[in-house]
């Protein structure tokens, strides 16, 4: 019956993502994963718990990957359903660690027998959320990482979002199940900790004073292109010119903008390919006063391809003519990397076996972890290819006081219409509220779209329509907290709290020992 309960509450964590947003939901299911932990007299049933947690919460929420994996990848159902299970079944790994580790003997305390766990109600929200961070931050960064539907991302426009400046979605991940487990413990009568909860939930709307940044009365014309180019279309060789005439043509209208977008890999040729088609845009561009950023695929003469972005037309203010040229240095190359999709684990195995490990454009280079800004029209635009947009501690290391713009392309038509790419969308909302610096979204097929440091939404395209986003953006000065200290003095607080708790439970076993010799 437990198991049952917990797979329902993980199934109801979607709900509290985009589109639906009940953002107030998994403070519940924490409480209820938290009631059962906190009962828990076996570290192996804990970690079952915890991993059939996870099988609700990314069974549903990551279900959209099927999409692509069945639309694209050339399996029979049985083995795409399989592949997954197997994908379920690996994030499922990290709440059943935090669910082991918190119910650990060496970090509980003990009954005068020895045998179970008695958990501490003082300690135990603190050592559930240190606990679940720490499990959480392996899944960001092991085999590449894979972050998505952190519980964090559920408050990007919910009653939590003030605190994401601060400390950022990890630093409220940490608050959601520290509150989730301290108001389960109002079960137990246990009330010192869920007075402490309800002060960190009650105070999160007087921290907007603190976010660290400032509208600025400058403003910057910009145009996102959305050129809605059906993904069995993509690479075809045919569809080549009529895709980048598409693109013109949807661009020229908006020459007069400042800053110009266009989507990942929106140029279908390899960039030493299309220097004719690129010189042509870069003069355009130029003689508007404008600036293009587009994604494009780049092949090297060592062969290393990259996927990547280029600025064309201006990239300073004083320029009077383009800047392009194919060795720019004003250039990004994506760092992190999509396991199957840009790059293929046991290559030599897998590309054999079935299509979707043989995808196009799957063998990339890893560009640089740090690299400069992009310079469009005398403004700064920090870069994050498609998925690079999970990754909080890339944005950190690549943000600069004088950054205007965070900026993410992607091509989101591999999910069809399922919800994947609104909660992509998300994602890169919060991005913005950490970083307190507008972004610019630009797609293939949606979600293109404005967002305002605050994380809200200024303006978006409606999916799966070619057009343009054009809009005057407010720039912003200053620098969040959370900009500048990023995640880690959270993990080393979560670390230290279980060092301590764990020292605090030895010690008080050993006085139980020392009482029980006493007394015989």
């Amino acid at each position: 019956m437990q198991s049952l309960l917990l797979l329902v509450a993980g199934l109801a964590n979607t709900l509290a993502f985009a589109p639906y947003e009940m953002t107030a939901l998994p403070l519940c299911t924490l409480a209820l994963l938290s009631l059962v932990l906190f009962q828990c007299q076996s570290t192996g049933k804990a970690a079952w718990f915890g991993f059939i947690y996870g099988v609700g919460w990314f069974g549903l929420g990551v279900s959209w990957v099927h999409v692509s994996i069945a639309a694209f990848g050339g399996m029979p159902l049985v083995a795409s359903l399989g592949i997954m299970a197997l994908l379920v079944a690996y994030l499922s790994l990290f709440p059943a660690l935090a669910a082991w580790l918190s119910c650990h003997p060496r970090l509980n305390a003990t009954t005068s027998t020895g045998k179970h766990p008695l958990k501490h109600p003082l300690w135990w929200p603190l050592l559930l959320a240190s606990s679940w961070v720490l499990a959480e931050n392996l899944r960001s960064w092991l085999f590449t990482g894979f972050p998505w539907l952190s519980l964090g991302y559920s408050q990007t426009e919910g009653f939590l979002a003030p605190y994401a400046p601060l400390i950022g979605e990890t630093g409220i991940t940490f608050i959601m199940v520290f509150a989730g487990a301290s108001l389960m413990l109002l079960v137990h009568k246990q009330w010192r900790m869920a007075l402490v909860a309800a002060v960190l939930l009650l105070a999160s709307p007087l921290l907007s004073q603190l976010k660290g940044w400032q509208l600025l009365d400058e403003k910057v014309s910009v145009a996102l292109v959305q050129g809605n180019i059906k993904q069995e279309l993509r690479w075809a060789p045919e569809q080549e010119l009529p895709t980048m005439k598409k693109y013109m043509q949807l661009t020229k209208p908006h020459l007069q903008q400042q800053i110009i977008v266009w989507p990942e890999a929106a140029i279908p040729q390899l960039e030493p390919l299309a220097q004719a088609y690129l010189f042509n845009l870069d003069m355009q561009a130029a003689e508007n006063n404008s600036a293009v950023i587009t994604g494009i695929l780049d092949y090297k003469r060592n062969n290393d391809a990259y996927n990547g972005m280029i600025v064309l037309g201006k990239s300073g203010t004083a320029a009077t003519a383009g800047d392009y040229i194919y060795e720019t240095r004003n250039r990004y190359q994506k760092h992190q990397l999509l396991p199957i999709g840009e790059f293929v684990p046991f290559e030599r195995l897998l590309r054999d076996i079935a299509p979707f490990f043989d995808l196009p454009n799957s063998s990339f280079a890893r560009g640089d972890w740090q690299q400069p800004n992009l310079q469009a029209n005398g403004y700064q635009l920090l870069a994050a290819l498609c998925f690079e947009i999970v990754f909080p501690r890339q944005i950190q290391a690549n943000f600069t006081d004088d950054t205007d713009f965070l900026l993410t392309v992607s091509n989101d038509a591999w999910f069809g219409s399922s919800i994947g790419p609104l909660q992509h969308m998300q994602i890169a909302q919060m991005r913005a509220l950490e970083f307190g610096r507008p972004l610019l979204r630009a797609t293939n097929n949606g979600v293109t779209g404005i967002v305002l440091p605050d994380g809200k939404l200024q303006a978006v395209l409606p999916q799966f329509e070619d057009g343009v986003l054009a809009a005057d953006v407010q720039l912003a000065t200053g620098r969040t907290l959370y900009s500048k200290t990023g995640d880690w003095p959270l993990l080393m607080l979560a670390g230290l709290l279980l060092l301590w708790i764990g020292f605090s439970s030895w010690r008080q076993q050993r006085q139980l020992e020392r009482n029980i010799k006493d007394e015989g």
